[in-house]
């Protein structure tokens, strides 16, 4: 797939996610010029081996890692929600969330996690994430009426988006070659130390290799006119909308 957007929003549910899903396209589009944002969703307080840390120390510490990965693949800035790590809900007010940052940045892609995974485990604040995404993309970011009071309060504008670039889906239509920016992703995956302490980096550079290699395979066998040649990829299932 080629697309060279000049602003995407990317909304992850935890510390780590869009690096590991979404790292080398984020670090392709800004090498390329583009401005990306990010919303955090959760905390990231949870997920952790040590039964003597305190969530509110991991929470800070996934913080600085998030902001260091970030800097690394050259994201503009990250809004953290802050919510608590395991507990997103589909909810009206996290909905606003999302599209106060849909009409402020006013996104021609958004990149998030598949809400729809039939067959493979999937972590249940990524199916929120991905849900409540694509509801806010379409249709209540579009509309005037839908959070009116972000327009007629604040004057934040409505948005339609043109994409959403869904991560982890078990059907891709959408591949990306990431060849060239396949370290700069390993720089901010590792960043999140936390996250892939239990492996070696070599380890954890095999196993993000692997993934990608295999991407670039499926890419290699699909339809998709653009797709020739890859070694490695990211895969996305696509979503288009008027605009």
């Amino acid at each position: 797939m080629e697309l060279n957007p000049e602003r995407v929003l990317v909304i992850t549910p935890h510390p780590d996610d869009a690096e590991v899903w979404a790292g080398g396209v984020i670090a392709k589009w800004v090498r390329a010029g583009a401005q990306i944002h990010g919303v955090l969703c959760t905390d990231g307080s949870k997920g952790a081996p040590d039964p003597e840390i305190h969530p509110a120390e991991l929470a800070e510490i996934r913080a600085r890692e998030q902001l260091a990965a970030a800097q690394v693949l050259g994201i503009k800035n990250i809004v953290m929600l802050g919510r608590p790590d395991g507990e997103l809900e589909d909810t009206s007010d996290f909905r606003r969330d999302l599209v106060r940052q849909i009409r402020l940045i006013k996104p021609e892609v958004v990149l998030t996690s598949e809400p729809y995974r039939r067959n493979m485990q999937w972590h249940r604040d990524h199916r929120i994430t991905g849900q409540v995404a694509l509801d806010a993309v379409f249709p209540y970011a579009r509309d005037h009426l839908h959070f009116g009071d972000l327009f007629a309060d604040e004057g934040i504008e409505p948005h339609k988006t043109a994409m959403i670039l869904f991560w982890g889906s078990e059907n891709p239509n959408a591949f990306v070659d990431i060849a060239d920016d396949f370290d700069t992703k390993m720089q901010a995956v590792m960043a999140h130390r936390t996250q892939t302490g239990q492996r070696t980096e070599d380890q954890m550079r095999a196993f993000i290799h692997a993934r990608a290699r295999d991407a670039a395979e499926a890419g290699n066998a699909s339809t998709d006119d653009d797709v020739t040649g890859l070694k490695l990829a990211e895969a996305f299932r696509r979503v288009t909308f008027r605009t």
